[in-house]
């Protein structure tokens, strides 16, 4: 069982900055969150895209401003449970929570605080008939530990920057590699690209372009893969592992069941705290509404400032809080 004071479900940018507010009220996090890595959005799908609308900075890629973020709290001591999404809350007799996660995980908390962004990130599948016939037995759609793929045979398919930099990194590891994407031309970063047809002119990766995944082959386990080019003429390609990156699909997911109240598809919370109809239970982000909502990066940040405050009230009632600044105090002198 791990212990903490605020269990906060999504290890996005908000969520991230919500760390550094909490800890400087002394406040322990555990971050949950179904993607293997933090970051949410802004590592899983554009880490090389720019912002524009953070304070201090003209501009800023999405990957620099989390690592920014995680240098920020690092001197907190924040926990992670990455690649495991929150599938129940459940309160008990002291007023705590227990979150159970989809792999067991239990983490018991004093509150709660949702920051999952546009909700739980589902991966986008491709449509093949036997697909989740396969799904666990070669079939993959996140990439938790590259060495499970050490020496295996490996397709990849898709055309954004996660296809192009696993294609990248995995290059050395799995004995071969394939890469197929239904374009001739790619949509992540043009060095990325770069590098990868150069790779596949060198002969160290299997390049398919303008061409589909068409069937899966195997006996228990995935064992070959059909693909189709744009004339309809059939590739198999032997493969150990399949794992389509085409992007992430977002959906509430099972806090739908948490007795929440949800409008338009985000929890409903005050402008006091961010407290949801539930005591003790938080939402900050674009996951959450409120009368004349931003969905911004820096609303977020402001929220989980506030939401901050409101879990300290909330854990220590009747105790005084006094507000000290980082500029007179520094982190470490909190």
């Amino acid at each position: 069982m791990i212990e903490t004071d605020i269990c906060i479900i999504g290890a996005g940018p908000v969520g991230l900055f919500a760390v550094f507010e909490a800890g400087l009220l002394k406040l322990r996090c555990h971050l949950v969150d179904v993607l293997p890595q933090v970051g949410g959005q802004l590592s899983e799908i554009y880490p090389k895209k720019p912002i524009y609308d953070i304070p201090g900075y003209p501009s800023v890629l999405a990957q620099e401003l989390v690592d920014n973020l995680m240098e920020q709290i690092a001197p907190f001591n924040p926990t992670f449970t990455l690649g495991e999404r929150a599938d129940a809350i459940e309160r008990q007799a002291d007023g705590s929570f227990i979150t159970t996660t989809s792999d067991g995980t239990k983490i018991q908390s004093k509150v709660i605080c949702i920051a999952g962004g546009l909700g739980c990130f589902e991966p986008r599948k491709p449509v093949i008939e036997n697909l989740e016939q396969f799904e666990g037995k070669g079939v993959s759609y996140m990439i938790k530990d590259p060495e499970v793929f050490r020496n295996k045979k490996v397709v990849l398919a898709g055309g954004g920057d996660s296809a192009l930099d696993w294609t990248l990194y995995l290059a050395d590891v799995a004995s071969e590699l394939s890469l197929v994407h239904r374009n001739s031309s790619f949509r992540g970063a043009p060095d990325s690209a770069e590098k990868v047809q150069a790779l596949a002119d060198q002969g160290k990766i299997n390049l398919i372009l303008n061409a589909n995944l068409n069937k899966l082959n195997g006996n228990g386990v995935l064992q070959q893969v059909s693909i189709l080019n744009k004339d309809k003429e059939e590739m198999l390609v032997d493969t150990d592992y399949l794992i389509p990156l085409f992007g992430l699909s977002p959906k509430l997911g099972p806090l739908e069941n948490w007795g929440l109240e949800i409008e338009n598809g985000a929890l409903v919370v005050n402008t006091k705290d961010f407290q949801t109809n539930l005591e003790g239970i938080y939402a900050i982000g674009d996951i959450n509404t409120y009368p004349g909502k931003l969905k911004l990066i820096l609303s977020g940040f402001h929220e989980a400032a506030l939401m901050s405050h409101g879990a300290y009230r909330y854990i220590n009632p009747g105790k005084v809080l006094n507000l000290k600044y980082t500029t007179v105090n520094g982190v470490q002198g909190f």
